[in-house]
């Protein structure tokens, strides 16, 4: 994290500090959201990704909640590689821990899109990680930062933990955006299901071209 009062240290302290390489070496090979909660991400994103463009699934796992139908070129990036060679909708996979190394080993503007689903909690240094995704975005690229309510509280940083209401939690994503630099005015969006599901939020916002 870049020494910025606006992001204490202390807000991006966990229960387990242990190395996050330790916690993911096992598959979990598991849903952490409900299906309608995933029918409604997936509707998202088939909404809004490029439908033939190449995206990167940030965070990525063993389901990347695409459309099944999604015919873009899908890259993703995760922690454990038995989870990423389960899922049948990347297209390539990379093994890469973002909170150790918020460098990517990913080309610059090589993505039209980049999504992170349930993880955004998890970030120790967002405004390095939101910096890189927007070096790898194309000019007008977007990010999509899809969040709920469900988190591993040993792994999720504290100022997320603090921050029960979804607004908020968007306000602090949307901060991300702007203390990271280079992207459009971030925008809030309620994609729940109904009162039964996984509530789902997202935020977003572009790549503004180099001036």
């Amino acid at each position: 994290m870049p020494d910025t009062p606006q992001f204490p240290p202390e807000w991006f302290k966990r229960q387990d500090e242990s190395p996050d390489s330790e916690f993911y070496s096992q598959p979990r090979l598991v849903v952490h959201i409900d299906d309608a909660t995933i029918e409604a991400i997936r509707k998202y994103l088939g909404d809004e990704l490029p439908p033939t463009g190449v995206v990167l699934d940030l965070m990525s796992a063993w389901r990347s909640h695409l459309p099944h139908d999604f015919a873009g070129t899908v890259i993703g990036l995760g922690m454990n590689a038995t989870e990423l060679a389960e899922n049948p909708q990347l297209t390539a996979r990379v093994v890469h821990d973002l909170n150790a190394n918020p460098v990517m080993p990913l080309p610059d503007e090589g993505f039209d899109a980049a999504y992170v689903v349930v993880s955004i909690q998890y970030m120790t240094r967002p405004l390095e990680i939101f910096a890189d995704v927007r070096r790898v975005l194309k000019p007008g690229g977007t990010f999509h930062v899809i969040f709920s309510t469900r988190m591993f509280p040993t792994k999720a940083v504290a100022i997320w933990q603090a921050m029960s209401q979804p607004q908020k939690r968007g306000e602090l994503i949307g901060a991300y955006f702007g203390a990271s630099g280079g992207w459009t005015q971030p925008a809030f969006l309620d994609r729940t299901a109904d009162l039964y599901a996984d509530p789902v939020y997202i935020v977003r916002a572009s790549k503004l071209p180099v001036t």
